[in-house]
């Protein structure tokens, strides 16, 4: 068996002038969700062989929150390719990991991420797949299980999304901002 956990970046800040989207930061609100996020993965008991992450700021920087939060470093391997990968390219991804590796967190964007859940595993007509449908938030956190012994067999509809957890089910507070 083999689980797959995904975690979109936390909120970043448009306010701040930086010239390419990569360098763009978490705002206040991010790096509060990051960190909840991290409490929660640690109260869960989830633990991973191997963390793979875009190298963009906002993914750095909500991999330090969640860190903090966690109470361990996660040592992730970087890898330009997710940064605002397509659900087919972080699929290559998924199926080109070590066979050693039981658990593996992948930290990116969307909507390459959203997609990729989408993607593996099947419709049905209600639980956390539908959820996925509706909105994968920032700093929002996916758990997939595969029935299978090598990654390289990881396929399409192949997949069951055992967590969906949102910031906002953590602390209402990092939900969206009331208009």
């Amino acid at each position: 068996m083999k689980t797959l956990t995904l975690l979109r970046h936390a909120k970043s800040s448009w306010d701040d002038p930086v010239e390419r989207d990569f360098d763009r930061p978490l705002n206040g609100r991010g790096r509060r969700a990051a960190n909840r996020m991290g409490r929660y993965m640690r109260d869960a008991g989830l633990a991973f062989d191997h963390v793979l992450a875009s190298p963009a700021l906002r993914v750095q920087q909500t991999i330090a929150g969640v860190e903090d939060g966690y109470g361990r470093p996660l040592s992730p391997a970087y890898d330009r390719r997710i940064y605002m990968a397509s659900a087919a390219t972080l699929l290559d991804l998924v199926q080109a990991f070590d066979d050693a590796h039981g658990r593996v967190l992948m930290v990116g964007h969307n909507p390459g991420l959203e997609d990729l859940v989408l993607a593996l595993v099947p419709p049905s007509p209600d639980g956390l797949r539908a959820e996925v449908e509706i909105k994968y938030p920032t700093a929002t956190l996916a758990e997939m299980r595969f029935e299978v012994d090598r990654w390289k067999d990881v396929e399409e509809g192949g997949g069951t999304l055992d967590r969906f957890m949102r910031p906002r089910e953590l602390d209402p507070s990092l939900g969206p901002e009331e208009t």
